[in-house]
C-alpha cells in the first residue's frame, strides 16, 4: 500500500491534557495517571525501531476507578480496524441485535425490481435463496428487465483506498450489494503435476490464463505475497484472469477473491447464471432505477441478524461489511439516504449520550480502512468500558477476535497462558497498528486493554502488543503515577 500522508503536528500534551482528561474524569471518575510501559512491550518497541513517543496505551480493569496504566493515552491516533469497535458498538445499541436488512423483490409488468437497504451479507448463498423464493412464489420466466433501487444509501465519489483496486476491501458501499461484487478463485492441486482453478460464481465471459506449475517451498504468508508468487494478474474489460508462477504445494487448497466487475454488470452476470441453474432464462438487461407506485411486493428477503453480521465484522476485519453498517446507521437513525456525514453525526451523538468527551474523535467510513480517522487510546477504552455495562454485552464481546483460538488473533500467543483468555480487535494499516479489547487476567479480573502505533514501522509492532497482553494477564503491569508534564509526552501524530 502507499504510504498514508503524514499529518501535521497536534500541539504537545501539556498544553490541553487538563482539558481533556478533567473533562472525562468528571464523566467517569478516571484520574490521570501513568506507568513506564512493561520492559518487555519497551524492549519489542527498540527492536522494531519504534519510538515510544508515536505509542498510545490505556490498560483499566473493568469498573475501575482509575487506569492501571495510560501513556500518551489522550493522544489523536490513527486505530486502524479497530475504529470497527465503535462502529459495531454502535449499531448493536442503536439498531438491536435482532435488527435485519431487507431486500425488497417487486413485479412492475414483465420488469423485476430489487430495492436494497444495504444488507452487508448479501453473498452468493444468501442471493441465491432470494432467487429459489422468488421461483417458489411462482416466477418461472424473466421477460422483462431487472431494475435496481440503490436510493437506500446515497451515491459516493469516493476512490479506492489504494492502487490495489481488484482486492475486494476497495469495493464502494452499495445498498444492494451482491456477494461482495467478488469472484473467489480456489487454487486445488491435483497431486504434484497440475493445479486447478474453481471460480465462484463463474460469470460468463470470464476468461482464465492458467499457466501454475506445482512446486516446493513453504506456502507464502499473506494475500499480497500469495498473489506475487502465483503472478497473479486482472483485467475487467473483458474480464480476465492470469496466473502464471509457481504454486507451493505445501498451500494445499488456497482461495482468492477478487472484484473485477462493475456493480451491474456484475448483478447481471450473477443473475443469468443463477436463473439458468434453476431452469429458466433471461435475455433481458440490468439498469437504474426506483420502485414505482404500482409495482407488486413479490418477496421481501431478510439478512442474518445483527448480531451476527458483527461477528462478521468484526473477527474476520471486513471492511465492506463495517462500512455497509456504519451507512445503515444513519440511515436507520437519522435521515435517509445513508451518508457518511449523518452517520458521523448520529455516532458523535451517541457517544456524547454516554458522558465521554471525545473531541479528537474523526469518522470518516467507519471501518478503519481509511487515512483520516482519529480516536484516542482512552476514549476507545471509555467505548470498552461502555460496552460491558450495555445489555448488548454478550453480543458485542463475543463478536471480538479469541486469542490463539479465532478471527485475526488465530495465530498470535498460540503458546503463551493468555490463550484463550482475552478477546482483542486487531488494526493494521501500512504505518498504523492496534489492538483493543479485553484481557481476563490470571487472578480473574477483566481489564480493558488499548494499545495504538502510529509509525511506518508500525506493523512490526506485533511483538510488543503480545507483550503487553501477556503483563497484563500476569499483572505485570508497573505502579500507576501521574503523568503531568512527563518528558517525551508529546502528543504529536506521527
Amino acid at each position: 500500500m502507499p504510504q498514508p500522508r503524514r499529518s501535521k503536528k497536534l500541539v504537545p500534551l501539556s498544553t490541553h491534557l487538563g482539558r481533556v482528561l478533567i473533562i472525562t474524569a468528571a464523566a467517569f471518575g478516571f484520574k490521570s495517571a501513568a506507568a513506564d510501559l512493561p520492559p518487555a512491550t519497551a524492549k519489542a518497541l527498540r527492536n522494531a525501531g519504534i519510538p515510544e513517543k508515536n505509542v498510545a496505551v490505556w490498560v483499566q480493569e473493568v469498573g475501575a476507578a482509575r487506569a492501571t496504566l495510560a501513556w500518551r493515552a489522550d493522544a489523536p491516533m490513527n486505530p486502524a480496524s479497530a475504529m470497527k469497535i465503535v462502529t459495531t458498538y454502535a449499531g448493536l445499541e442503536l439498531l438491536g441485535p435482532a435488527f435485519r436488512w431487507k431486500t425488497e423483490v417487486y413485479l412492475d409488468g414483465d420488469d423485476l425490481i430489487l430495492r436494497g437497504t444495504g444488507d452487508p451479507k448479501l453473498n452468493y448463498e444468501s442471493f441465491w435463496m432470494l432467487l429459489r423464493n422468488l421461483r417458489g412464489r411462482g416466477l418461472r420466466e424473466l421477460r422483462g428487465d431487472i431494475i435496481l433501487d440503490r436510493s437506500y444509501f446515497a451515491s459516493m465519489q469516493a476512490g479506492p483506498f489504494d492502487n490495489d483496486t481488484y482486492r475486494p476491501y476497495n469495493v464502494p458501499p452499495d445498498a444492494l450489494l451482491v456477494n461482495f461484487k467478488s469472484l473467489r478463485f480456489t487454487f486445488i492441486p491435483d497431486g504434484d503435476k497440475a493445479v486447478r482453478i474453481y471460480i465462484e460464481p463463474n460469470l460468463p465471459g470470464m476468461e482464465v490464463v492458467n499457466q501454475l506449475k506445482p512446486g516446493a517451498g513453504d506456502c507464502p504468508d499473506g494475500t499480497r505475497a500469495f498473489r506475487e508468487q502465483i503472478q497473479a494478474s486482472f483485467q475487467s474489460q473483458p474480464p480476465r484472469a492470469s496466473f502464471l508462477g509457481t504454486y507451493a504445494l505445501s498451500c494445499g487448497e488456497r482461495e482468492l477473491n477478487v472484484a473485477l466487475y462493475d456493480p451491474q454488470e456484475y448483478f447481471a452476470g450473477i443473475v443469468r447464471q443463477l436463473w439458468s441453474e434453476m431452469g429458466g432464462s433471461w435475455k433481458g438487461t440490468v439498469r437504474e432505477g426506483s420502485v414505482p407506485p404500482v409495482a407488486k411486493l413479490l418477496y421481501v428477503h431478510e439478512s442474518e441478524p445483527l448480531s451476527e453480521v458483527v461477528r462478521d465484522i468484526n473477527k474476520f476485519s471486513n471492511n465492506v461489511m463495517a462500512r455497509q453498517l456504519f451507512l445503515t446507521i444513519g440511515a436507520e437513525r437519522g435521515t435517509p439516504p445513508g451518508r457518511t456525514e449523518e452517520s458521523a453525526r448520529v455516532i458523535r451523538q451517541w457517544i456524547a449520550a454516554k458522558k465521554i468527551a471525545a473531541p479528537e474523535l474523526v469518522l470518516e467510513n467507519g471501518s478503519g480502512l481509511s487515512r483520516l480517522e482519529r480516536i484516542s487510546a482512552q476514549h476507545l477504552a471509555a467505548l470498552l468500558q461502555a460496552a460491558w455495562r450495555s445489555p448488548v454485552m454478550p453480543e458485542f464481546v463475543s463478536s471480538l477476535p479469541i486469542v490463539a483460538a479465532d478471527g485475526t488473533m488465530k495465530k498470535r500467543l498460540l503458546s503463551g497462558p493468555v490463550a484463550g483468555s482475552a478477546h482483542i480487535k486487531t488494526g493494521l494499516l501500512n504505518d498504523a497498528r492496534t489492538i483493543a479489547g479485553y484481557v481476563l487476567d490470571r487472578q480473574g479480573k477483566r481489564q480493558v486493554v488499548v494499545m495504538m502505533v502510529n509509525h511506518p514501522r508500525a506493523p512490526e509492532a506485533d511483538p510488543a502488543m503480545d507483550a503487553l497482553i501477556e503483563a497484563v494477564y500476569r499483572q505485570a503491569i508497573g505502579r500507576a503515577r501521574p503523568t503531568t508534564n512527563r518528558p517525551g509526552s508529546s502528543s504529536a501524530r506521527p
